[in-house]
């Protein structure tokens, strides 16, 4: 995050926020499961295998869905190269175009599969030598990174910059809220604007010059 520029930066965090977004319409949609968050999923797997083996379907789907999405994601970089961010930007849009699609003529199974396979492949959006060096739907190791930095400052020893990693947080932070109000408002509309979200960063990914 520290060697980005601030446009990359800036894009970053807006990313973190569409994560936000999303996952806050999926979380609400599928009883409290997760569609960029798999971490929280992996938990719930786990249980699930201690506990009910019945309820091991979900998890383990959704799971598997972010995967072929983060592989599909990488695919689309390998073949772009340095102009890989608006092409992954590109289909998460179209992604998400589907998933809006789908839950509008009722398919909310599709909704969901379509969602996180988008989830998936914008992880790919940030990353250098084929390794990813911002990710945009998990927050942990920006918290851990935040609370470094925050332990230099104390000590007089922080790096420029560090704060952020709190603003990539705070942007999934707000976009899960925003994501929150709008699915309980307007729901067959929350999808159509996460695609157009996606759509308009992709727009802004496309003027940053190409990266090796």
């Amino acid at each position: 995050m520290l060697r980005y520029d601030l446009r990359r930066r800036k894009l970053a965090i807006a990313l973190s926020g569409l994560a936000g977004f999303v996952d806050a319409i999926g979380f609400l949609s599928a009883n409290g499961y997760f569609i960029s968050f798999m971490s929280g999923n992996s938990t719930r797997l786990g249980v699930a295998l201690g506990t009910s083996a019945s309820a091991t379907l979900i998890p383990a789907s959704l799971i598997a869905g972010f995967l072929c999405g983060v592989t599909l994601g990488a695919l689309v970089a390998l073949r772009a190269g340095g102009r890989r961010k608006p092409a992954i930007l590109g289909l998460v849009a179209l992604l998400l175009l589907i998933s809006a699609t789908a839950r509008a003529l009722g398919h909310e199974t599709a909704m969901l599969a379509t969602a996180v396979l988008a989830m998936g492949a914008i992880n790919n959006t940030f990353q250098r030598g084929g390794e990813v060096t911002v990710g945009l739907t998990y927050m942990t190791g920006a918290l851990v990174r935040l609370g470094q930095g925050l332990a230099l400052w104390l000590v007089g020893k922080a790096e420029p910059g560090w704060i952020q990693w709190g603003l990539l947080w705070t942007g999934l932070l707000s976009g899960a809220v925003l994501g929150g109000l709008l699915q309980s408002r307007l729901p067959f509309g929350c999808l159509w604007i996460a695609s157009a979200w996606a759509a308009t960063m992709a727009l802004v990914a496309v003027r940053l010059p190409a990266e090796s």
